[in-house]
C-alpha cells in the first residue's frame, strides 16, 4: 500500500485535532416552567471552594447563617457558631427561596460584590461551584465586556432551583439542585439521596440515565410538610428529612426526623423575644405531648405549632385516640460544627452521600440556553413532576487539544 504523502498526512492531523479542539460536550440543567408568583423552599448543593466562616457562606447566598446550620443538622448551641470556620471541600445544603422569574423557576436573591482578579468564569465555577455559568451572570447583569470587571461591582447571581408543588409522587418533598461530579453516576446519586433512577429521570426529563460533570440535577428529598393557614407568614413550610428549620422570627424550631412525614415544632434555643407559646384553654406549651392509656386505646394530646401571623405564634391543641401510645419524640441527630472533611465520608447531612473522592469543584456550564420545547420523558407517573432540559456547551480538555494542535504543526514544518 502506498504511504501517504507526509505533508498531506500531517495536514489531516491538523484538521482532525482542530475539530477535536472545537468539539464541546453538553452540560445540562433542569428547568421548571412556571406561571405564578408563588415561592417555595428549596436547597442548593454547595461545595466550599476554600475555608469559610459560616457567616461568610451565608453572605455568599444572602441567607440566614443559622438556617444553613439547621438545614445541615449542625448544632447551633455551640459558642460563636456563626464565626466557626468550615473547611474547604465541605458539602453543604443551602436553603433559599425559589421564585418564578420570566416563566421559569430560579432564585434571584443572591448578589456578589466583585474582588480583584475576579472573572465571570471564576465567580461561576469556583466561588459558586458550577451552580451558575459565566454566561448566565453576564446575561443577568447586561455585562457588555466580561473581560472588564470593576472591583466592588454588585452582580446578580441567578441560581437554579425547583418547586414542583413541593411534592414527589404525591408525597412532600424539597428539591436539591445538585452539581454532578466527574465520578458520579445517576444510580449513585439516587442511592445517596434515597430515591430511584426512574424518579430522577422523570423529574429531570432525561431520556437516558447518563450524567456528565457539571450537569445540574433537581433531586427530590423526602420531607415533612406543614398545614398552616394561608394567612400565616410561614405558610407552606416544608422541612427535608434529617434537618431543621427556624420559624416565627427564630422563636420556633421545626424538625423532620429521618424517615418521618410528621413535622415537629418546639421553642427554639435562641435568646430572642417571643410571643406566648401556650395552647389556648390548656396548660400545655408548644411541643408538649401528653398520653393517657385507656381501655379504648391511648388518648394523645399535643400542643402544635400552627404558623406565625402578625407577630403572634399560632398554636393548636390536638386530641386523638390512637391504638397505642407513641414513644419518645424522634429527632434528627445534631452534629458538631465540622473542622475537617472526614476522609471516609463526604460531609452531607442526611440523607448522607457516600464518600466519592476528594471534594473537587465541578466544572461550570459554559452557557445556558433554554430550548423552545421541553424534553419531557414519556411515561411520567400521574402525579410526578417533570422539568425540561437546558443545555450548555462547555469546552473540556483545552490543554490537551491545544498541545495536539501544536504537535501536528511541528510535524508539518519538520518535513
Amino acid at each position: 500500500m502506498k504511504t501517504p504523502d507526509k505533508p498531506i498526512f500531517y495536514l489531516f492531523l491538523i484538521l482532525a485535532s482542530s475539530s477535536l479542539f472545537f468539539t464541546a460536550t453538553t452540560a445540562k440543567s433542569t428547568i421548571e416552567p412556571c406561571s405564578s408568583n408563588d415561592t417555595c423552599n428549596s436547597l442548593l448543593g454547595y461545595t466550599l471552594y476554600t475555608d469559610l466562616k459560616v457567616s461568610e457562606v451565608a453572605s455568599l447566598f444572602q441567607v440566614d447563617p443559622i438556617s444553613i446550620l439547621l438545614a445541615n443538622a449542625i448544632d447551633i448551641s455551640f459558642p460563636d457558631v456563626e464565626n466557626h470556620i468550615l473547611p474547604s471541600h465541605l458539602f453543604l445544603k443551602i436553603p433559599l427561596t425559589c421564585s418564578c422569574v420570566d416563566g421559569i423557576r430560579k432564585s434571584v436573591s443572591t448578589r456578589y460584590k466583585t474582588r480583584p482578579s475576579d472573572t465571570l468564569a471564576s465567580i461561576a465555577g469556583s466561588v459558586y461551584g458550577g451552580l451558575v455559568s459565566a454566561e448566565q451572570i453576564q446575561e443577568a447583569n447586561s455585562v457588555t465586556d466580561p473581560s472588564v470587571l470593576d472591583v466592588g461591582t454588585s452582580l446578580l447571581v441567578p441560581l437554579p432551583c425547583a418547586c414542583f408543588n413541593g411534592t414527589d409522587n404525591s408525597l412532600p418533598a424539597v428539591y436539591l439542585s445538585y452539581v454532578v461530579k466527574g465520578v458520579d453516576t445517576l444510580a449513585g446519586i439516587a442511592r445517596r439521596y434515597e430515591t430511584t433512577v426512574t424518579d430522577l429521570m422523570n423529574v429531570n426529563a432525561m431520556g437516558a440515565p447518563d450524567v456528565s460533570s457539571g450537569d445540574i440535577l433537581a433531586v427530590p428529598l423526602s420531607a415533612c410538610a406543614s398545614n398552616f393557614p394561608k394567612y400565616a407568614s410561614d405558610y407552606g413550610l416544608i422541612v427535608p428529612n434529617g434537618s431543621y428549620a427556624l420559624a416565627a422570627g427564630h422563636c420556633v424550631q421545626c424538625s423532620c426526623a429521618l424517615g418521618s412525614r410528621s413535622l415537629y415544632c418546639e421553642p427554639a434555643s435562641l435568646a430572642v423575644s417571643c410571643s406566648s407559646m401556650q395552647c389556648t384553654n390548656s396548660n400545655l406549651m408548644l411541643g408538649n405531648i401528653t398520653v393517657q392509656q385507656s381501655s379504648a386505646g391511648c388518648n394523645v394530646t399535643t400542643c402544635d405549632y400552627n404558623g406565625f401571623a402578625n407577630g403572634t405564634i399560632l398554636t393548636m391543641l390536638t386530641r386523638s385516640l390512637q391504638p397505642r401510645c407513641p414513644g419518645p419524640q424522634q429527632f434528627a441527630p445534631l452534629l458538631a460544627p465540622p473542622d475537617t472533611v472526614p476522609k471516609d465520608l463526604m460531609y452531607a447531612p442526611a440523607p448522607s452521600p457516600d464518600y466519592d473522592g476528594p471534594g473537587s469543584i465541578a466544572a461550570s456550564p459554559g452557557s445556558s440556553v433554554i430550548p423552545p420545547g421541553g424534553g419531557s420523558l414519556p411515561g411520567n407517573p400521574a402525579n410526578g413532576p417533570a422539568g425540561s432540559i437546558s443545555t450548555a456547551a462547555t469546552v473540556y480538555s483545552f490543554s490537551y487539544f491545544f498541545i495536539m494542535f501544536l504537535i501536528s504543526i511541528s510535524f508539518v514544518f519538520s518535513c
